[in-house]
């Protein structure tokens, strides 16, 4: 068995989860409050390998074989706060997520406060999901209208009335979060939720996501140098498989 065709068609599967986590960071690049998808590779003791009768003494010869191993992860880095002069964009300080919820009555988890009125007057992401407050409830503006104002604690405030706080949580675990589609988060039992005590949002400014582009192109130069390499290598080795076989008869 030639262990240097096994080693290369691994990498090659490693190499092309490593493209995908790639190719969704620049393709999300733009997404509010995005956070970069990660690839590590790892290489997994596979044991020796036993060849018969082909050293000059005439003795077995043994290699070692060391597959590639991929872990997927996200980095919760922040990422670049920018200002909007929209009333309705909130963008987190520091740790935590915004707790909204989702269509089909689940929580859901995101950095983006990319807000938008309902026509009910709920304050909703910019993918619909009603915003929560930390009684979890959705936040409801009011119908006769007026300036808003979100202090730093997450205070909504319309006019001189007070609608809510906009509830900020923390994952212990940020391991266990569930990426789920436009930027959000699912957090099962084991991500650990809880309340952000003392959140710091700024009103008026967007957190964009924490990729960034010109490092994820050379990512793609590397992958794709390494994944012409490794086919060389299959190529070689079928090649010298295949003369063996013919001289062999």
């Amino acid at each position: 068995m030639n262990i240097g065709l096994y080693q290369s068609a691994a990498s090659l599967s490693a190499l092309e989860r490593w493209q995908d986590a790639v190719a969704q960071n620049i393709t999300s690049a733009q997404t509010t409050g995005f956070r970069k998808r990660t690839v590590e590779f790892s290489g997994e003791n596979a044991g020796k390998w036993t060849f018969g009768g082909t050293s000059k003494s005439g003795s077995d010869q043994e290699q070692q074989a060391v597959f590639t191993q991929t872990t997927s992860g996200i980095n919760f880095s922040t990422g670049e706060t920018q200002p909007t002069g929209r009333d309705l964009d909130v963008a987190i300080q520091g740790t935590g997520f915004f707790q909204v919820q989702t269509p089909d009555g689940g929580k859901a988890y995101t950095r983006s406060g990319e807000f938008r009125i309902r026509s009910d007057r709920t304050l909703v992401t910019a993918g619909g999901c009603e915003v929560l407050s930390d009684s979890g409830s959705p936040i409801t503006l009011l119908p006769t209208g007026g300036n808003i104002s979100i202090n730093p604690d997450g205070t909504v405030i319309q006019g001189s009335t007070t609608l809510g706080r906009i509830a900020v949580q923390q994952a212990a675990n940020t391991a266990a979060l569930v990426p789920a589609a436009g930027g959000m988060f699912m957090a099962p039992p084991e991500a650990g939720m809880t309340p952000v005590e003392k959140p710091d949002l700024m009103q008026s400014y967007l957190e964009q996501s924490n990729v960034q582009p010109l490092r994820e192109m050379v990512d793609l130069v590397l992958i794709s140098r390494a994944y012409e390499a490794n086919q060389k290598v299959i190529t070689s080795t079928d090649d010298q498989m295949q003369k063996t076989l013919d001289a062999l008869g």
